[in-house]
């Protein structure tokens, strides 16, 4: 090997030089370097854990608005249903009272005519009983029991009705 210029005793000191430089190397900057690179991906690591957790909160955010969101707007649904359901509700009693109203006038109504017409038919009867004693007074020039005459032109007018109904 000298013959190339290698002396033993450099080489061999060479070696034990490059065997501590390299331990130093290793205790002093390749153990703290991979510390730190440990450390590093770690970090790393439970921050992407961390994104992908709150990824998930929010789609259950998300999830849990858009339920909210679908319950209210089928909660608003009912109400508006429930809202005309009443307002149908309450136009039907209205129409109804209205109705009932309107009969209930209208009996009333039918009632007073029937009263009216009575009493017409009675005030005929009556002036048409006095009409008949001055005719027959007048014809027979004798004035007949106003009692008995009357009597007379009632069973007439009852005869007449009969003879209507027929």
């Amino acid at each position: 090997m000298e013959g190339l210029g290698i002396s033993l005793n450099g080489l061999l000191a060479q070696i034990v030089n490059f065997l501590i430089l390299l331990a130093l190397l290793y205790f002093i900057a390749y153990k703290p370097l991979r510390r730190m690179m440990e450390e590093r991906s770690n970090r790393i690591r439970e921050g992407l854990e961390q994104a992908e957790q709150a990824s998930k909160r929010l789609a259950e955010a998300d999830e849990e608005a858009k339920k909210k969101l679908e319950e209210a707007r089928r909660e608003g649904q009912k109400l508006i249903s429930q809202a005309s359901a009443l307002g149908e509700r309450l136009k039907e009693e209205a129409r109804q009272e209205a109705k009932a109203q309107a009969e209930a006038l209208l009996a009333r109504a039918r009632g007073e005519i029937e009263l009216e017409r009575d009493q017409a038919i009675q005030q005929l009867r009556r002036e048409f009983a006095d009409l008949a004693m001055l005719a027959a007074e007048k014809v027979i020039r004798e004035t007949l029991d106003e009692e008995r005459h009357r009597r007379l032109i009632n069973e007439v007018l009852e005869e007449a009705e009969g003879l209507k109904g027929k």
